[in-house]
């Protein structure tokens, strides 16, 4: 099978929908599957007003229906609804063609925190780009009951993932007073820093990311250690040194990192709010607590174990399979699916 992911998200983004898709198609070659990209690095791109480091694809139809043609696609996947998920979207509704969608990121709350739009008329935008679709793929069964909720439908189940390979326990130690409460992703007003740094707490507080919030956070809190943004073994290193994971955000639909902390045997402290929530369900990995500091403190009895085995249990291996079973069965359940596959060398604009 052939699948072809169009998505606005991509390198050198450092962010939870690139890592997504990057180890979900290396992880789906185990099984003979051969996932490509349709990316922004195929055309010119701007930065966002207040985001620089985000950069949106100029896609033109042309180009997207000679790179369409040129992957030689059995099933199209939609990751995004920038401009390139548009443009895909677009040539598949004018060709009749099938394909699949999935729900990364709230954009309604993104949105109505810098902008005065109401959160209804990003939904509906929403609905009607999602409308389309085959199947819209969730990450957790909160998610997928909230998007029904909501008037989505064709809704499924994508899980994540965690690589155990990279983000494992080891002896490192950051020189700061400890407990270490650290806290990684994107350092933008939406997801919600304040919460975690105005909190009165033992040790040193570690934030890792980079975004347009930086400069103004580390000017505002001096006695927090921002690290900028960090990959790879670098970051592994510096979930390993700590000793809870804060994760402050009321609006990511998982938080791939909570994962990546668990595995690095660090216990969670966030909201009880979707995300955290249905990462961690019951287990005893986490503490959800509404009154964060309270988490953060009683996130530290909690044993470095219990995350290990619970962390090994979200495999890339099962997240790619889930991907891929996903399309298969609405393909099976479409014949314009195989037909598709059948006249790819013919999908010319």
């Amino acid at each position: 099978m052939r699948i072809l992911v169009a998505t606005d998200a991509w390198h050198p983004q450092v962010n939870g929908v690139v890592r997504t898709l990057t180890m979900m198609a290396e992880a789906a070659k185990a099984f003979g599957v051969e996932v490509s990209f349709l990316t922004p690095q195929y055309f010119r791109t701007f930065a966002l007003p207040s985001y620089r480091d985000l950069r949106l694809a100029l896609p033109y139809q042309a180009k997207i229906a000679r790179l369409i043609a040129e992957a030689r696609p059995d099933n199209i996947h939609v990751a995004t609804e920038g401009p390139i998920g548009l443009s895909v979207r677009r040539y598949c509704r004018k060709r009749g063609v099938p394909f699949t969608t999935s729900f990364h990121t709230r954009f309604p709350e993104y949105i109505s925190a810098r902008l005065p739009v109401p959160e209804s008329w990003i939904w509906e935008v929403l609905r009607r780009f999602h409308g389309a679709s085959q199947a819209v793929m969730a990450a957790t069964p909160a998610l997928a009951g909230e998007l029904r909720a909501r008037g989505f439908g064709n809704v499924v189940l994508w899980p994540r993932g965690v690589d155990a390979g990279q983000f494992h326990p080891r002896p490192v130690d950051l020189g700061l007073p400890r407990p270490v409460f650290l806290c990684v992703g994107r350092v933008a007003v939406e997801k919600n820093l304040e919460a975690f740094l105005d909190l009165d707490l033992p040790g040193t507080k570690v934030v890792v990311g980079d975004g347009p919030a930086l400069m103004t956070l580390a000017r505002n809190y001096p006695q927090t250690v921002f690290l900028g943004a960090r990959r790879g073994e670098a970051l592994a290193e510096t979930y390993a040194a700590a000793d809870v994971f804060v994760f402050p955000s009321k609006t990511d639909t998982y938080g791939l990192v909570v994962l990546e902390a668990l595995a690095s045997g660090l216990p969670v402290a966030a909201f009880p709010v979707t995300g955290p929530r249905d990462v961690i369900g019951a287990a005893p990995v986490g503490a959800l607590n509404d009154d964060l500091r309270a988490a953060c403190l009683a996130a530290l009895a909690i044993s470095p174990r219990a995350c290990l085995e619970f962390a090994g249990k979200h495999t890339w291996a099962a997240s790619a399979r889930a991907f891929v079973d996903n399309i298969a069965d609405v393909r099976n359940a479409d014949p314009k699916g195989a037909q598709f596959a059948a006249d790819r060398p013919r999908c010319v604009a």
